[in-house]
């Protein structure tokens, strides 16, 4: 599975720190991880501020527009995100079809949500709660949400009924959307553009697998 990391601005520093540990679990269990949002600092600053203009001050909405064309193009199977409280991130991806995110705090959420729900992403709180033993917490999360086949179901008799419901909500979103290249083309073109870093176009281009997206944001 090829997991793709967003993360936006406000917890900048925190990102070297986030990727490590997600990249631990992750290359453990045989996937790859892609790190698409804020990327390396300046020099040595600690500071959000010191991040180059090849990665600007991506917002939560920044971050869920990225999470929306990766994984609609099928750039990447999965996508990791997060925000301050992880429920801006959260909002901003669901926003469009063909992404299922869910608000994960701590490792039972990230068990329960992808056994349950089916999910194709995840968002994280990186500031709130986020204290002493923080990247413990996240370990145990990324553990618990890349270890296990997703569907299985909670408890296990339930799996039937849970992935049919998973499945109608899945199919209730498409109806209730605009397709994705639509959507896309219907909010602002400059902050669409913004979201379109070096890196990130990088892993979509490696990956996309629909020409009709792939047309349309090279077009910008």
């Amino acid at each position: 599975m090829k997991i793709a990391f967003l993360q936006e601005f406000s917890q900048a520093p925190k990102n070297t720190m986030i990727f490590d540990e997600l990249t631990a679990v992750a290359t453990k269990h045989g996937h790859t991880v892609v790190n698409t949002g804020m990327l390396k600092p300046l020099l040595d600053q600690d500071v959000p501020e010191a991040y180059t203009t090849d990665n600007p001050r991506l917002t939560y909405v920044q971050v869920g527009i990225q999470a929306a064309i990766l994984l609609n193009s099928k750039a990447v199977d999965f996508v990791i995100t997060g925000c301050g409280t992880g429920q801006g991130a959260l909002m901003a991806a669901n926003a469009f079809p063909g992404v299922m995110c869910g608000l994960v705090v701590d490792p039972t959420d990230a068990y329960l949500y992808l056994q349950v729900n089916n999910g194709n992403a995840i968002s994280l709180p990186f500031a709130k709660g986020f204290g002493w033993g923080g990247e413990l917490n996240l370990r145990y999360i990324f553990e618990q949400a890349l270890s296990n086949p997703v569907g299985n179901g909670y408890p296990a008799e339930r799996k039937e009924s849970q992935n049919k419901n998973a499945a109608i909500l899945a199919e209730m979103k498409v109806a209730a959307s605009k397709p994705i290249v639509e959507a896309l083309q219907s909010i602002d073109q400059s902050l669409v553009k913004e979201c379109l870093t070096p890196h990130f176009m990088e892993v979509f281009l490696n990956g996309c697998q629909d020409e009709a997206m792939k047309a349309y944001i090279t077009s910008l």
